[in-house]
């Protein structure tokens, strides 16, 4: 489905991707599936939960700099490293899939269809890093957050994981604070804030929008880095 958000996907290229994905592995929150350093050996590809990509600066502080979603594959160029130079690690419980180098390479040279919509999705990762600098750089903590609100919603949905305008999101304040720059302290009063204002409500890691307009306006939320085309926007 994520794929398939971006490109269209011939019958043959959707049962090499079931077959390569069937027997995804359960990986417990806090543990890194590939760490600073290692040499890489495949990809992973996350089927359900949430990691992310993170660096540790040298007083242990987090910065984390991607999320990585349901149909989100961790780095398909980051076999092309000697050494990883950040993390990748679940922030939820995850179901993962490894995949080795032989298997990529193959989906790459037979199978075109894919191997355009992997490439699609690696410039929409570029894009939405981008986006993620200017959130961080340019834009207030309310915004920052409701920004980052407003992006997993379509992301999520084009997975076929949010239902409506609502989404699973087993995150801690913490995590939050490590992704948008600010303390916990500021991300528990800035989310309050967004509840008060009727913008959002969050109950046992679920996360429901109630006023999606509002949201993006205040998020200054403008989908066309996704690159969805309008297909899980509305």
């Amino acid at each position: 489905m994520k794929l398939e958000s971006l490109a269209t996907l011939a019958d043959e290229d959707r049962a090499v991707l079931e077959q390569i994905s069937a027997n995804p592995q359960v990986i417990e929150p806090g543990i890194d599936l590939i760490s600073v350093g290692d040499k890489p050996d495949g990809v992973y590809l996350i089927m359900d939960g949430i990691a992310c990509r993170y660096t540790l600066r040298a007083n242990g502080a987090r910065q984390i700099m991607a999320y990585l979603i349901p149909g989100d594959y961790c780095d398909l160029d980051v076999a092309l490293l000697a050494r990883m130079d950040h993390s990748i690690g679940t922030l939820a419980t995850c179901k993962v899939v490894r995949i080795d180098l032989a298997t990529i390479l193959e989906l790459l040279r037979h199978h075109p269809g894919i191997a355009h919509a992997l490439r699609l999705a690696t410039l929409v990762d570029e894009a939405t890093l981008r986006e993620w600098v200017v959130n961080l750089g340019r834009r207030s903590a309310p915004e920052r957050i409701a920004h980052l609100m407003c992006e997993l919603l379509l992301r999520l949905r084009a997975a076929g994981h949010a239902a409506d305008e609502g989404y699973p999101l087993p995150i801690t304040p913490n995590d939050l604070a490590d992704t948008t720059g600010l303390t916990t302290v500021h991300v528990n009063r800035t989310l309050a804030d967004l509840q008060r204002q009727g913008l959002i409500a969050m109950s046992g890691g679920y996360l429901r929008i109630l006023d999606r307009a509002r949201l993006e306006a205040l998020a200054e939320f403008r989908p066309e880095y996704l690159h969805l085309g309008g297909r899980v926007a509305a």
